[in-house]
């Protein structure tokens, strides 16, 4: 499939634009193997002037291909995929290239798929009938270095591990959290970036992050969504009620 709107440099070979998050234009490669709503969501975020739609993939393996000949920010793929899965894209994709942020954008409701999701490298986890803003929002914050569940979905996840949660992972081992991280996590379970949770909090993003990273180190995860739905299945922090 063509790829609009990509651009490459001298060399044939597709800028890496991630070397200035900050204030590059967020490249994104596009994976459903619906036509029609890879359609709709390039004319949603046509109008958008920091996002640009640099390939689409309908498949899997075209996905990965993909991220190797273009070198986007942000892929936003979908779970289930001809051939190769959504979700096993995702593995080769954070193989390949650790840097390039992924949203998964989903009809599946099934925390299954979310947790699968997530440990295959996903930062981000959307349905497809949340609102163009939001979508927007996500892309964003994903590009960001953060990751970001929904509402709905935590509020979903949150639920879930309230009857499910065993005694072994009650007893997971782990460095006890302050009261402080143990709030922050809450609200990224919550679904806040940490702008919002910064603002929440009166204090400043910077130490919204630094917080984030002695919860990382602690918990033995690589993520802040990671670590959230560890500390949830651990019961370090409340289910929603």
């Amino acid at each position: 499939m063509g790829t609009p709107g990509a651009t490459r440099g001298d060399s044939g070979v597709p800028p890496r634009p991630h070397e200035d998050r900050a204030t590059s234009t967020i490249r994104l490669l596009l994976a459903d193997d619906h036509a029609l709503f890879r359609q709709g969501v390039r004319r949603l975020l046509e109008g958008v002037k920091d996002i640009e739609v640099v390939g689409e993939a309908e498949s899997g393996a075209k996905t990965v291909q993909s991220v190797t000949d273009l070198a986007p920010d942000i892929v936003l793929l979908d779970v289930a995929m001809p051939g190769m899965s959504g979700i096993e894209a995702a593995r080769l994709i954070r193989s390949a290239s650790p840097r390039t942020g992924i949203i998964m954008l989903t009809v599946h409701t099934d925390e299954e798929f979310l947790f699968e999701a997530i440990k295959a490298g996903a930062m981000g986890y959307l349905l497809k009938d949340c609102t163009p803003e939001e979508l927007i929002r996500a892309i964003r914050v994903v590009h960001s270095g953060e990751g970001l569940l929904v509402p709905t979905m935590a509020a979903k996840v949150m639920r879930e591990f309230a009857r499910t949660r065993d005694t072994q992972e009650l007893a997971a081992v782990h460095l006890p959290l302050t009261e402080r991280e143990v709030e922050i996590l809450q609200h990224v379970a919550g679904g806040l970036a940490n702008k919002e949770i910064a603002l929440r909090l009166s204090i400043s993003e910077r130490t919204v992050k630094n917080h984030l990273s002695n919860i990382m180190e602690k918990l033995h995860v690589n993520s802040r969504t990671q670590a959230a739905i560890y500390a949830l299945r651990s019961g370090l922090i409340p289910p929603a009620p």
